[in-house]
């Protein structure tokens, strides 16, 4: 489709860069933290990252489960908590949240902040990169058809009730020409406001088949998720959803 201006009310909640790394055996969570050295006043708010881990056990007296924390980084909040960066063992990842201005400063500050976390740990390759943009559609009352606004829904059996409740649907598409993949989630969730109906279409472009670690080969393949990001998104509505954008 032919690319879009960018529109007055995007419908974007966040927008995500995400660079995944190898970093050099034995570094510590605890070196992570000089990654926000001369960052405090741009992101005064700092958290601890955790990870889930779940440990099972199988013996003669039945299975026996448990679950704990790990600690595997920080994330940084900037002032008017508008933007986020994380630096943790396994990478770096960038969110900005609503509203959201443009790609252009969105990508400029991931990659300032991506050159202060690697001039700190020194990764040793690139495992994972992603773009990855989550839309929130608040559809005005009544919808009776989810097609008028989307053109990737379920289809529904039609020797079933049409009206739903709620769904989760999930399509993961390979993009051979970027050797990457697309992730498709859109679901119902509450509604923002009343007398809408909100649906998410999160769209998250990745490549983690040998991706580059060249610096400049980085930010140039980052670019190109982004298009095929915007591309896919043009596809997936109608000119009547663009309207509520305008």
């Amino acid at each position: 489709m032919p690319p879009q201006a960018p529109y007055p009310n995007a419908p974007i909640t966040e927008a995500i860069i995400d660079i995944r790394v190898q970093l050099p055996e034995g570094t510590g969570v605890g070196e992570l933290e000089r990654v926000h050295e001369g960052l405090e006043a741009a992101y005064p708010t700092k958290r601890k990252r955790m990870q889930a881990e779940f440990h099972g056990q199988m013996g003669e007296r039945g299975t026996t489960a448990a679950a704990s924390s790990k600690h595997i980084g920080y994330s940084f909040r900037s002032g008017d908590e508008k933007q986020v960066f994380q630096a943790r063992l396994d990478g770096f990842t960038m969110s900005r949240l609503a509203p959201y201005e443009s790609w252009d400063p969105f990508r400029d500050e991931a990659k300032r902040l991506w050159k202060v976390y690697r001039s700190v740990v020194q990764p040793v390759r690139v495992t994972r990169l992603a773009v990855r943009y989550i839309n929130r559609l608040d559809l005005p009352f009544p919808v009776t058809n989810l097609k008028e606004y989307l053109r990737t829904v379920p289809e529904v059996s039609s020797d079933l009730p049409q009206e739903l409740a709620g769904y989760f649907m999930q399509l993961r598409i390979p993009q051979e020409n970027m050797n990457s993949v697309l992730l498709i989630n859109q679901t119902i969730i509450e509604p923002a406001k009343p007398g809408v109906a909100s649906v998410v279409l999160d769209i998250d472009v990745f490549r983690a088949d040998d991706p580059p670690s060249d610096e400049s080969d980085i930010w140039r393949f980052l670019e190109k998720l982004r298009i095929c990001k915007n591309e896919v998104f043009e596809a997936c509505v109608t000119d009547k959803a663009r309207e509520l954008f305008q």
